[in-house]
């Protein structure tokens, strides 16, 4: 979506209106900058509510996924994020791991994670969409705006650009 997204300058121009994550995260998408308003998904190692999400129309949101931080199963692999671009999506930041990290990183979507573990999840039909998630310091909502870049990722009541 807004491949100019640049998340200093937001933090520098509204110091009151943003709410920055305090998380390593990291790049794996093809596209580092992205920006867009917020679905959530809340669910402990099984990938079942991204799977509804990333199939159906994205119009530029990003997908805010909390995994509980786990590092055990994969909340998103190459053909979920294919789906996620085939439908729409700018972006999808994990609180918690993906896999298929190289293919995951010739699309056209922003991706950011804690890391890569090459176990899928269960599909047992567990966790919650658009709920309130709260990670890394932040509270994110559903219908909130985030932005994201090589520096960092940031979430705010309103779009800022």
């Amino acid at each position: 979506m807004s491949a100019n997204v640049v998340t200093c300058d937001l933090c520098d121009a509204h110091p009151d209106a943003v709410r920055v994550l305090d998380l390593p995260l990291r790049d794996f998408g093809g596209r580092i900058a992205f920006s867009g308003i917020v679905s959530t998904v809340l669910a402990l190692e099984d990938n079942s509510r991204v799977r509804e999400a990333v199939a159906e129309a994205g119009v530029g949101r990003v997908l805010v996924i909390d995994g509980g931080g786990s590092t055990r199963r994969s909340m998103l692999g190459d053909l979920l994020a294919e789906q996620a671009v085939a439908n729409g999506w700018a972006g999808v930041v994990v609180h918690g791991v993906i896999r298929d990290s190289l293919a995951i990183g010739q699309l056209d979507l922003g991706v950011k994670a804690l890391g890569t573990v090459p176990l899928k999840t269960d599909k047992r039909g567990q966790g919650v969409r658009d709920v309130p998630v709260s990670f890394g310091g932040v509270t994110i909502r559903p219908g909130d705006w985030l932005a994201a870049d090589a520096d960092g990722v940031l979430v705010a009541d309103r779009p800022l650009v």
